[in-house]
């Protein structure tokens, strides 16, 4: 049997850093517990607005969330009336009974198809939208490897393929990718399509290149 390993993880501090980061030390179950409804929050509230991670710094006073986005002027709104209104409702929701001070700040993603969370997140809203697989995929595959800082793309979907009894796996792979080397800088997001006939998992790997 083998044993298969996030890429993030089987990288993190070599090539990567972990998204949640700083004082953890003194509660480490109930800071967990908020970066997780922190993160499930806004996943909700800007699922259209080009989300592509996000990160929190803590320090004993403060909780920095940084927002990386394609689409930023959605979140920041007119005269950053946006971003207010989210730190207020996180403030509301999650940090009730505490007296950190909230920062958010929002990074603009400059080239969606170097982000494999905003690939696979552009394949599933097409599949949601009943669009033949093979030609969705091999669209994403065409731009992304045309970016001259990837190397290689893998994107692998499951499930009841354009609506078949049986469930499948297939892959679609073009340049190289290097997953067993550390020093491999290795973008990978996963993503569930809901369908109308059922679930379907899309996994994106974008490889960049060695890093040293």
């Amino acid at each position: 049997m083998t044993h298969k390993v996030h890429p993030k993880i089987y990288r993190i501090r070599t090539t990567s850093n972990w998204d949640s980061r700083g004082y953890y030390e003194d509660n480490f179950a109930q800071y967990l517990s908020e970066d997780y409804q922190i993160r499930e929050f806004l996943e909700k509230q800007l699922h259209t607005m080009g989300l592509e991670k996000i990160e929190i710094e803590r320090s004993p006073l403060e909780v920095n969330i940084i927002i990386h986005s394609s689409r930023p002027g959605l979140i920041i709104g007119r005269g950053g009336e946006g971003a207010r209104k989210l730190k207020d409702t996180i403030e509301k929701k999650i940090f009730k009974d505490s007296d950190k001070n909230i920062k958010i700040e929002i990074k603009e993603v400059k080239e969606p198809y170097l982000s494999a969370a905003l690939v696979a997140k552009d394949i599933a809203a097409q599949l949601e939208k009943r669009m033949q697989y093979r030609r969705v995929i091999k669209q994403m595959l065409h731009k992304v490897i045309m970016h001259r800082d990837v190397k290689g793309v893998r994107i692998e979907i499951s499930g009841r393929l354009n609506g078949v009894e049986i469930a499948r796996k297939e892959y679609f792979q073009e340049g190289q990718l290097k997953r067993e080397t550390l020093r491999a800088e290795i973008d990978y997001a996963q993503k569930i399509a809901r369908c109308s006939y059922g679930a379907i998992g899309i996994k994106v790997f974008i490889y960049k290149g060695e890093k040293f």
